[in-house]
């Protein structure tokens, strides 16, 4: 269970949910003695260095070491930081972020805003599984909270067929908005107290669908229905559709530009996930018209959880 939490996490969290907020930074004109002692103080591996709210530069520890091997007097710090920095924005997703780490090799980032470039934050490796850490504790509680059956929902509801409706519209490449929809129903399954290992799977197989309205079309709609003993999601565009079905479903396989993919989307493993993720899977696409998903997920007493 832990591990489908932890996979549900990397792709709901943002990088601003993790990151330090509003770090100590140095100036230009600062001096290295300014440098030394922040790193005594606070056991720092870097700083970033700023100029009226605009990222410059990061100084590091391996950079004083270098300044101290080469004998120099105390200098501004502008004369020994590194001036090309590579940096994060706060609503990059986690999956992006661990990317990044993973292909530079490099132990922190600052967060900058997406416009203007402002510093609003940095973000280490150890950030990353705090942040994790304290939304697994939180939701632990959350869970506790809501130790309920969703059946009691229709205990008292007299009727041939009963379900709640729960809708949400996905905008087309807002990326910023990418994966409110699946948050908020996850939230949503919580308070009516579906199964929480059903409730994960739901969001993983809806922030995969929202992904995929988000890439590759106008936007369109993502409805579930809570019946007594399942929760079926119906994931409808009006285009551009898939050109081959066949193709889509295989693990890896996309269409997603460079720059999507550049984000940390488009891998080619939202189709295949979903499936994983449900119980009963349909998909009707017409080229030039539109997609229809849908997936059913058992939520009675002897569904299978799933980790």
């Amino acid at each position: 269970m832990i591990v489908g939490k932890l996979q549900e996490l990397v792709l709901e969290l943002k990088v601003g949910d993790v990151m330090t907020a509003d770090p100590i930074t140095l100036g230009p004109g600062d001096r290295m003695s300014d440098l030394r002692d922040l790193l005594r103080a606070h056991h720092f591996s870097g700083l970033p260095v700023v100029d009226d709210k605009q990222l410059v530069g990061i100084v590091s520890v391996e950079d004083f070491i270098k300044f101290l091997g080469n004998g120099k007097d105390d200098c501004a710090v502008e004369e020994e930081m590194t001036g090309v920095v590579q940096t994060l924005y706060a609503d990059d997703s986690l999956t992006h972020a661990i990317g990044r780490f993973e292909s530079s090799g490099l132990g922190r980032f600052p967060v900058v805003e997406r416009s203007g470039g402002a510093l609003v934050g940095i973000v280490t490796k150890g950030d990353l599984i705090r942040g994790m850490l304290r939304r697994l504790e939180a939701e632990f509680h959350e869970e506790e909270i809501h130790r309920y059956r969703a059946s009691h929902l229709f205990e008292d509801v007299e009727a041939d067929a009963t379900a709640l409706t729960l809708r949400y519209d996905v905008a087309g490449q807002d990326f910023k908005r990418a994966g409110e929809a699946s948050s908020r129903l996850k939230r949503t399954l919580s308070h009516l107290g579906i199964r929480p290992d059903v409730a994960r799977r739901v969001a993983i197989g809806c922030y995969e669908a929202e992904m995929n309205l988000v890439i590759f079309t106008d936007g369109g709609t993502i409805d579930a229905q809570v019946r007594p003993a399942s929760i079926v999601v119906e994931v409808r565009d009006e285009g551009p559709g898939i050109d081959d079905l066949e193709k889509a479903l295989q693990p890896g396989y996309s269409t997603a530009a460079d720059w999507v993919r550049e984000l940390g989307f488009g891998a080619g493993m939202g189709l295949p996930n979903i499936r994983k993720m449900g119980d009963e899977f349909d998909i009707r696409s017409t080229a030039g018209k539109g997609t229809v998903l849908t997936v059913s997920f058992d939520t009675s007493e002897a569904g299978d959880e799933t980790d």
